[in-house]
Formats: C-alpha cells, structure tokens, sequence
C-alpha cells in the first residue's frame, strides 16, 4: 500500500492549536454577530407591521418593539451554543409579548395577520451567514 507524507507549515499548525484552544470564546461571539443582524431585521420589520392598518390609527405603546432582544450565546445540555432573538416576558398589563407577537405574526378573529418573523428569518439568513463569518475571521486573524 502507498503511503504519502504532507508537510504543512508551521505557523498553520501553530494557529490551528490555538484556534482549538480558544474555541468556547470564539462560537458565542461569532453568534452574537449573527444574532444582532438578525435583531435588526426584525426590529424593522416589527416597525413596519405596527404601523401597516391605514385604516385605524395605531394602538401600538412601543412595549413590544422594547422587549425584542438578542440573548446571550449559552450552550445546551448537548454541547451546542445558542443565542436566541424574541422578546421579554415582563409586560406592565400583565399579557405575555410572545401572545402579543403571535397574534400580530398570525392575526386573529377580527385581526389581520401582519407577519414579521417569518420574512425577516428569510430576508436575513445571507446577511447573518455573512456577518457570522467575518466576525469568524477577525477572530482568527487576532490568533
């Protein structure tokens, strides 16, 4: 059987053992990136779907468009880092924001669906990719 030897560079090897060794610093903050892109998107489109009924004057308080955040990146029970874009749950009338959220997302009796989540997932996954993999390579370039 044929054998073959492949030489890398040194430095290569160098920053390629520190790059596993820094690991659990680098995935929360590359997903940061991506999470505060997709934030972003969402907050805008939340902006718009507020104000979309032209024929009723809006009802909205700015609470909802408040809670919307990005959580920190935490890793579950298997391993994976997560970081997840919704709202808080803490509202002064004492309804939940996700009810508030699904209700405009989907609507309800009476209510027109007004969606935002949904395009803004679409509309944003090249974005977040991108975003995730240039904060990938400042990390690696600080190596």
């Amino acid at each position: 059987m044929a054998k073959a030897f492949c030489k890398l560079p040194e430095d290569f090897l160098l920053k390629l053992s520190r790059l596993g060794d820094r690991t659990d610093e680098i995935i929360p903050k590359v997903l940061e990136a991506g999470g505060e892109v997709v934030e972003a998107k969402v907050r805008a489109n939340l902006q718009s779907a507020i104000g979309s009924n032209p024929k009723e004057k809006s009802r909205s308080t700015g609470t909802l468009a408040g809670a919307l955040g990005v959580s920190s990146a935490r890793q579950d029970k298997d391993g994976n880092f997560n970081v997840k874009v919704g709202f808080a749950e803490n509202r002064p009338d004492g309804k939940s924001n996700a009810m508030i959220a699904g209700v405009l997302e989907y609507g309800k009796h009476g209510q027109a669906p007004r969606p935002f989540l949904k395009p803004a997932k679409s509309s944003s996954k090249n974005d977040c990719i991108e975003a995730m993999k240039a904060a990938f390579d400042r990390e690696v370039e600080s190596i």
